[in-house]
């Protein structure tokens, strides 16, 4: 489990200031992209100095926290409760007016809006396109228009100004939701570098979760999820296979998909090419990305940005990712060799082939820690949001 202990940093502000947060789970209970994303901005702007209160569902109790947690509601009432809770215990809750108020999720937004106070600025983190996202995994036509009208448009109608992590979610929010462009911050997502960092040789990391020691291992952490794209991954790993019967590749994950791609591993008689670990424990995952050769990103639709990417770079493993929403804004301008051509089996196949057939074409674990540490330090991400926010 992560520390909460604040991340040792000396960028404190001149001015601190009172900033409410919105977000959805606590990190780790609740793995995600969105959650680690929140845990990590709140508790770097409170070690910047900032009084900062998170409001989610299902936040545990801390007496040391370095974050004022308030738990809006338990996680698994039915959905008309959660909202009807959600909105009187934050309306319960609104003692001082704060600097700044940053929502995360449209659907916990939704039951604060009347209470929010006046006059005081609020920033929509748009993650994602929840309605769009939705739709991808085979929700209802009424389902989605639902999401997307009565809930995601009616709290974006409320905000002053939006971020993103990546231009192509930018893009979405405009197209989609008519946000305009004025509104729209374009800041990336951070790594901790501390957390997530080189400090074990490849095969020290393999010893620990006891990895093949001596085979190519390919990391995927995904969701198992259709637009995640590990079936597509499965197929080029099918195709590499009679070229380099080395490789191995470590799926961490959970997800509905689950035993559709293993029916799909063992038809392709994959065996012994592919583990399903299942949920891999956080304090594990920089262990996993060390112990790879290669972690791949097989995205093919709604890929923001990519926290992953970072953490896998910090950990001085290289990314091999589809040219797919944000993940390329990270890695075109360090190495464009590692983008395939198209999301498609064959193009991952072929990208997977060239780099695996001649590892010194990768970049290197210095170089891949170096990048990360120079652009996405979340100590200097933190100032950029900060920013935003109480403009």
């Amino acid at each position: 489990m992560i520390s909460d202990r604040l991340p040792k940093q000396d960028n404190s502000v001149a001015t601190p200031a009172r900033i409410d947060c919105v977000g959805m789970g606590w990190f780790p209970h609740a793995p995600g992209g969105l959650d680690r994303y929140v845990y990590e901005l709140t508790h770097h702007l409170a070690a910047a100095g900032d009084r900062v209160t998170l409001y989610g569902l299902g936040l545990p109790i801390l007496d040391n926290s370095a974050v004022e947690l308030v738990n809006l509601a338990a996680p698994d009432r039915p959905l008309w409760k959660r909202l009807w809770s959600t909105r009187c215990n934050f309306a319960e809750r609104q003692l001082q007016k704060p600097d700044a108020i940053n929502l995360n999720f449209a659907l916990y937004s939704l039951p604060l809006l009347q209470n929010l106070p006046k006059n005081v600025p609020v920033t929509f983190t748009f993650h994602g396109p929840w309605a769009l996202e939705s739709a991808q995994e085979g929700g209802s036509q009424l389902s989605v228009l639902l999401k997307q009208h009565l809930v995601e448009k009616t709290v974006y109608r409320r905000c002053d100004r939006f971020i993103v992590l990546s231009r192509a979610f930018g893009e979405i929010l405009h197209q989609t939701y008519q946000v305009p462009w004025h509104k729209i911050n374009t800041i990336p997502g951070g790594v901790d570098l501390q957390r997530f960092q080189p400090n074990l040789s490849r095969q020290q990391a393999r010893t620990h979760l006891n990895f093949p020691s001596e085979r190519l291992i390919l990391f995927a952490p995904r969701r198992l999820v259709h637009r995640m794209g590990l079936d597509k991954l499965l197929l080029a790993l099918a195709q590499i296979k009679p070229k380099i019967p080395d490789v191995w590749l470590a799926i961490a994950g959970k997800g509905p998909l689950k035993p559709v791609l293993e029916q799909q591993v063992a038809e392709m008689e994959l065996q012994e090419h592919v583990k399903f670990l299942g949920f891999l424990p956080d304090e594990q995952l920089p262990i996993a990305y060390q112990a790879a050769d290669l972690c791949v990103m097989p995205s093919q639709s709604l890929e923001g940005f990519g926290l992953t990417v970072l953490e896998s770079l910090a950990c001085g493993t290289p990314v091999l990712c589809t040219p797919i929403g944000g993940m390329p804004e990270i890695l075109a301008p360090f190495s464009p060799e590692l983008i395939t051509d198209t999301s498609e089996a064959t193009a991952i196949a072929w990208r997977l082939a060239e780099l695996l057939t001649d590892p010194s074409s990768l970049p290197s674990r210095d170089a891949c820690r170096q990048y990360a540490a120079t652009h996405f330090d979340w100590q200097k991400i933190v100032l950029q949001v900060r920013q935003v926010l109480l403009r």
